[in-house]
């Protein structure tokens, strides 16, 4: 059987969180098609041009500190202001915490939305509300609305032919597939770490023992089993499947696809500067995708689940990861031209808890928390909203998840009020609240 994943990281209640769909065994002669479905069709455009913009979304899983990174209270009782002392950025009046340097020489880069709030606190359906924009209708939803991701890919289409529109790195988060638009518009994952040493996509390069002319001849084969199968399927899975299949030998024998996933072609000391780390590897990988032509990679950061050792765990591990590539991609970006026609957005599903808990960690806290935003257009250097004293609950200017999104899609061009028919064959709109956020767009 063919597993379609669909992301896992772990958080707070033990569960591993990964979703499967079985979809029959279809692989030949040693050539492996798990990642079949999550390839992108390019989107039609009834005859207009795509903008020349990418997205790139950094996904911190499991609920980053706004208290530790974006917004510290210093003067807060010590219950709630925590270990870490802020640093002035260069951004006048706006300090980030003391672990994230890099990032405060590149605040002028971005802007800083201090003032986002929602009411869910569970991981699975904040998830889900924060990558597709609705709240789901179960605890544990399934994907019940396409994700944005998955939207932007079916509405424009990769930038460049030959190439997913829409991938996610290392792998896919729940609740980032693509639901009603069809299997098709799944994002590719490349279901390995760009950290290690011989990394490859899974794939993209056919096995030593197998010829491009036996891989033609397999591609003959599949395209027949599929016909057979094709008039007894009724989830459309076979239907979604042959839109698509020639894709995927497309991108095995293309050697301009295999380079944009290649990693040893950048400078060793490129390398260096994003960080010899996943999180650094993979934001790295992101930059060279969206330059390649992909329009929009998803880059899954788990682990900000921090309810016990806040302050040492993000000291030791992720605020240093963070600070590094986050902080090269921007500027990376900016020094290659590329800033301003890539939209970069920064989130997990909530913030953390003001008062720290007796184990030293802080919990799930929806009420308040930062958002971040670069490039594609938006305003530089902005800090939006702020939360009162002890980062509890919005002081002003409230900014929900749609906001955000419908922030992104005004940018993209994409029409909010454009519906796609769901399960149930009822128009659903691509975001149904929300309103643009004036001050950075």
């Amino acid at each position: 059987m063919i597993e379609v994943t669909n992301g896992r990281y772990r958080c707070c209640d033990g569960m591993t969180r990964r979703s499967v769909l079985k979809a029959g065994f279809l692989a030949f002669g040693g050539l492996s098609v798990v990642d079949l479905l999550r390839i992108e069709s390019r989107a039609r455009l009834e005859g207009k041009s795509p903008a020349d913009l990418s997205v790139i979304l950094i996904w911190q899983g499991g609920g980053p500190s706004h208290l530790d990174m974006w917004d510290l209270k210093p003067n807060a009782p010590s219950e709630f202001r925590g270990t870490f002392n802020p640093i002035a950025s260069n951004v006048a009046g706006f300090e980030v915490g003391e672990h994230m340097p890099r990032i405060a020489r590149v605040c002028d880069k971005l802007s800083v939305i201090r003032s986002a709030t929602h009411p869910d606190a569970g991981h699975e359906s904040a998830t889900h509300f924060l990558l597709t924009g609705y709240p789901p209708t179960n605890d544990i939803p399934a994907n019940e609305a396409p994700s944005y991701g998955s939207i932007v890919g079916k509405e424009m289409g990769a930038r460049k032919p030959g190439l997913p529109p829409y991938v996610a790195v290392p792998r896919a988060p729940r609740s980032s597939a693509a639901a009603y638009l069809g299997v098709e518009h799944n994002p590719f994952e490349i279901m390995g770490d760009p950290n290690n040493e011989g990394f490859r996509v899974r794939n993209l390069v056919p096995p030593h023992e197998i010829s491009l002319e036996r891989l033609g001849g397999r591609r003959e084969l599949l395209s027949r089993f599929d016909t057979i199968r094709r008039d007894a399927d009724a989830t459309g899975a076979i239907e979604g499947m042959d839109k698509f299949s020639h894709k995927v030998f497309e991108m095995t024998t293309s050697p301009a696809v295999r380079d944009a996933f290649d990693l040893s072609k950048e400078d060793p000391r490129m390398r260096d500067r994003y960080g010899r780390h996943t999180w650094g590897q993979s934001t790295l990988l992101a930059r060279r995708l969206v330059e390649s032509g992909v329009r929009f990679v998803t880059v899954d950061t788990g682990g900000w689940d921090t309810h016990g050792d806040n302050f040492e765990g993000l000291k030791r591990n992720n605020l240093p990861k963070f600070d590094q590539s986050f902080s090269a991609l921007i500027d990376d970006l900016d020094q290659r031209g590329r800033l301003e026609s890539t939209l970069v957005l920064v989130w997990g599903e909530f913030g953390r808890t003001p008062r720290i808990n007796q184990t030293a960690g802080r919990d799930h806290w929806p009420n308040v928390f930062s958002v971040v935003m670069a490039g594609g257009g938006i305003k530089r250097g902005v800090v939006v909203g702020s939360s009162d004293a002890r980062a509890e609950f919005p002081k002003d200017r409230p900014i929900s998840p749609q906001d955000i999104l419908a922030t992104m899609y005004r940018k993209l061009g994409i029409d909010v009020e454009k519906s796609y028919v769901n399960e149930a064959d009822r128009p659903v709109q691509i975001l149904n609240q929300g309103k643009p956020i004036d001050e950075i767009s």
